[in-house]
């Protein structure tokens, strides 16, 4: 698969280029959006939370976007990556080439969105006067852990929604869920040290804990938690690409 990957590079560069400039293509405000549309949720909670709900986090705006750009990052890849090889039906009928393109480009993508909306959280903590530590040397290996487990879902998800095209939906529902069972808008350490090892079985909990520690406390990550999230998404990867290329052989007729 890699050999053949590399085989079709040009059209793997060619088609994440596509995907990051056709996303917004036509908008007024272009790639700006990748700004704007994080910024617009961090508005919201950040009136609900401090105002209504009295939370005391000290400059919870950056707490909160420290969660919201990651977790934007996922939802995109996810809510685009499940529909992208129905979306590309046309292509698929017509020409040959690796199928993998599909769900590799869509996650790509979103991760050069997402390295653009961390532009946005180096602001914040600028102005904040959090500022920065020489614990981002670990920030790359959070986002490599958080984009295979992205891809090896898409790969998954993207396969399963050709047969069923109910899983799209469904998909979109347990991500909404996932939301709040994952540490964003609020800090883990609300939770007792008893029941805190459940919110940890997510992994996008240990992803998203993982950027405050190295960006908002400046400390190092759990590495034993972040290891684990990244032999966990290494094996899911692996699985995902098992089942994506069990089922493309009927892409073709089923698109």
């Amino acid at each position: 698969m890699i050999k053949e990957l590399y085989h079709y590079r040009e059209l793997l560069k060619s088609n994440i280029r596509k995907e990051i400039r056709g996303k917004y293509k036509g908008s007024f405000l272009g790639i700006l959006w990748s700004f704007v549309n994080p910024l617009l949720s961090v508005l919201v909670y950040a009136i609900v939370f401090p105002l209504i709900l009295k939370s005391t986090q000290p400059h919870y705006v950056t707490f909160l976007i420290i969660g919201i750009i990651p977790w934007t990052f996922f939802t995109t890849a996810i809510s685009q990556g499940t529909t992208t090889v129905i979306a590309n039906g046309g292509i698929i009928k017509k020409v040959y080439f690796p199928r993998e393109i599909l769900p590799i480009s869509v996650v790509t993508s979103a991760l050069v969105n997402f390295v653009i909306g961390c532009l946005i959280i180096a602001i914040f903590l600028i102005f904040s006067g959090i500022g920065f530590s020489l614990t981002l040397i670990v920030f790359p290996l959070v986002i490599l852990a958080q984009y295979i487990f992205t891809l090896g879902l898409v790969f998954i998800t993207s396969a399963i929604n050709v047969y069923v095209r109910d899983a799209e939906y469904i998909i979109n529902f347990i991500v909404n869920m996932l939301f709040y069972a994952t540490p964003i808008i609020y800090s883990a350490d609300l939770f007792p040290r008893s029941i805190a090892w459940v919110l940890n079985l997510n992994p996008l909990a240990v992803i998203i804990n993982s950027y405050r520690d190295i960006l908002y406390y400046h400390q190092l990550p759990n590495f034993v938690q972040l290891f684990g999230v990244l032999a966990f998404s290494i094996i899911l990867l692996f699985i995902g690409i098992k089942i994506f290329k069990k089922l493309e052989k009927g892409f073709a007729e089923e698109v």
